[in-house]
């Protein structure tokens, strides 16, 4: 008798149950917009009601990972953050540019394919479109043996969004005196684990530690991404013309600014005028790392940068309960991005 499939390591029957196990939460994503979903060769979304109202629809799309923060949820046998992870980072990086999240598409591969995993995995992106309005479309489930470390997985997503061309945000608009208003984040978001994994390869992640109100080490560090979509509608709402955001993950504070800044300007950051969480304070702590490479590295407690006019500033923070005002905008004469403090 020949060897078979799983002999080779790929389980087909623990794909399929996979899909079982996750089938209702993705279908609850689904409004009637969605024409085919699971199990199609290719998901199908009706954009006509999407699209009304808009006078000339743009298409904005974007993919990431969660990187090594899944070893972080495989050591501790922890898959239900890490869905939220990757559905609101996507959702941040379009939300920049003004769009409002249509449909998303996940990807899980790994050496050897456990089905609960999957779908607590995949049940965790399901509610977090479904918190940001955004239907899960579909995905793949891949199973590869000797490509991944056993014990070991990936998590990767595709979102896309539409906004009207006239309604873009790109930045071209910020001047010296704009005001910058941060959201903060809700941790480490899905950037820095590798440095934040050797920082504490000393520490088991279920370590009770008293500086993080004695709460687990993975347990924070596995605190999901935070999507900023509701806050958006909120500032439309109120009236707060946006000219800019920026979405602060790998990068940092230093890299990510520059991304919606016009040549002539720069950002200037003070950073006592936030807060930064704890986790940030004992990453720097014990790795012993210099100011300007935990703001390369990490968001350091600020997830979302929103550039607005200096008049509206009391109204972006009355609009927002936990926005804070952090810089303002400058000429440039050097760097784009100057941290004071």
């Amino acid at each position: 008798m020949g060897i078979s499939y799983k002999d080779a390591g790929v389980d087909i029957d623990a794909g399929a149950r996979a899909v079982s196990l996750m089938k209702d939460a993705v279908h609850a994503t689904h409004g009637p917009e969605v024409l085919a979903g699971v199990g199609s060769f290719g998901g199908l979304f009706d954009g006509a009601a999407a699209f009304a109202g808009l006078s000339r629809p743009v298409l904005v799309a974007s993919t990431d990972g969660v990187g090594t923060k899944t070893k972080i949820a495989a050591a501790l046998g922890r898959f239900d953050t890490i869905g939220h992870d990757i559905v609101n980072h996507c959702a941040n990086d379009i939300l920049v540019q003004g769009a409002r999240p249509l449909f998303f598409l996940d990807y899980i591969a790994s050496s050897r394919l456990s089905p609960e995993t999957v779908a607590t995995a995949v049940t965790g992106a399901a509610a977090a479109c479904k918190a940001i309005g955004c239907a899960l479309l579909g995905g793949e489930t891949a199973e590869m043996p000797g490509v991944y470390v056993s014990g070991e997985f990936d998590l990767v997503g595709t979102i896309v969004g539409v906004v009207d061309r006239e309604a873009i945000i790109d930045g071209s608009t910020i001047e010296p005196g704009d005001t910058v208003v941060a959201i903060p984040s809700s941790g480490l978001h899905t950037n820095g684990f590798s440095l934040a994994r050797r920082v504490f390869q000393d520490h088991a992640f279920t370590d009770e530690i008293p500086e993080l109100g004695n709460a687990r080490l993975g347990d924070v560090l596995l605190a999901p991404h935070r999507a900023y979509v509701r806050e958006f509608a909120a500032l439309g709402q109120a009236g707060v013309k946006i000219k800019g955001m920026a979405h602060i993950t790998g990068g940092g504070l230093y890299d990510n600014p520059p991304r919606i800044l016009p040549a002539h300007v720069a950002m200037e950051l003070d950073r006592s005028a936030w807060h930064m969480p704890a986790i940030f304070k004992l990453i720097q702590r014990i790795g012993n790392i210099a100011p300007d490479e935990m703001a390369r590295v990490f968001n350091c407690g600020l997830g979302m940068l929103v550039v607005v006019p200096s008049v509206q500033t009391q109204l972006a923070l009355d609009t927002l309960a936990d926005a804070v005002q952090v810089g303002e905008i400058t000429a440039r004469k050097e760097a784009p991005v100057i941290l004071h403090g």
